[in-house]
């Protein structure tokens, strides 16, 4: 009987091994292009009847105030302070790419200032043309502005397990659920007037499965214990992702019911 403890470490150990292994391989993989979480139903939207509509995103901000939980720091956000490039990207790709230009109005400051780098810098060097310096061209004005950003980050929505001991031997399984809100409206820049606003939401799951043997030994004198196990998190990037993803997606439906824009009609061929 002396033997059974380190019997059941041996059977312990290789139960949660292929787990454990599994994600520490795939740590080691080298970096890959970070591809969208909805790409298939970003893809199957119908493509824009008409010229691509400009639109400009100025930010779209974390609103939730939430703070990541750790044992090291709470200074971290819960999610992400950049989620306009998500934006800049789905409204890029969605209907396979016909639908919006978007022009740069996050980091205008810097695109400005180049700009005035690039004028200066011809009046120097092509004063001596006659029709003087090469002129820039205009920057493209935006009809419509999308507004909005990460307006909620709830925790443990939904939690639960369920767990077991026998002779100093027990197993355990956990999850939780969190839900990340996005908003995101639609201005007119000509009038001012909100055309459209939009509300998506998305589960974040996280799991964790251990097993574990606690026995004693000699009457008490001498204790053996072990545990083992492994959690799985989904990232809340990638569930942010998603949600704004789908609310363009949404965006562009609910356009096409209210006559703001329409479906590109495909020709059938006989």
């Amino acid at each position: 009987m002396r033997f059974l403890p380190f019997i059941l470490i041996f059977f312990l150990s290789a139960c949660a091994a292929p787990g454990s292994l599994k994600v520490l391989g795939d740590l080691d993989k080298s970096p890959t292009l970070s591809g969208s979480p909805i790409d298939d139903r970003l893809l199957a939207v119908p493509e824009l009847s008409g010229p691509k509509i400009t639109i400009a995103v100025y930010e779209f901000s974390d609103k939730t105030g939430q703070r990541k939980p750790s044992s090291n720091s709470s200074l971290s956000s819960a999610v992400t302070q950049g989620a306009e490039v998500w934006v800049i990207k789905a409204l890029q790709d969605v209907g396979n790419q016909s639908w919006f230009e978007v022009v740069e109005r996050v980091g205008i400051d810097n695109l400005i200032k180049e700009r005035q780098l690039i004028r200066q810098t011809r009046e120097v060097y092509e004063k001596e043309k006659e029709q003087g310096p090469t002129p820039l061209q205009p920057m493209l004005f935006a009809g419509l502005l999308l507004e909005g950003g990460v307006v909620g980050y709830d925790s443990d929505t939904a939690a639960g397990g369920v767990g077991a001991r026998f002779l100093g031997v027990g197993a355990s399984t956990e999850y939780r659920v969190d839900t990340v809100t996005v908003v995101m409206r639609l201005v007119s820049v000509n009038s001012g007037k909100v055309l459209m606003s939009i509300a998506t939401e998305k589960s974040i799951a996280s799991y964790r499965s251990s097993t574990d043997v606690f026995k004693f030994i000699d009457l008490g004198q001498e204790n053996i214990e072990v545990e083992n196990g492994y959690s799985v998190n989904e990232p809340v990037n990638y569930a942010v992702r998603a949600a704004i993803e789908q609310g363009v997606i949404e965006l562009v439906k609910d356009g096409v019911d209210k006559g703001l824009w329409s479906y590109k009609i495909k020709e059938i061929r006989g």
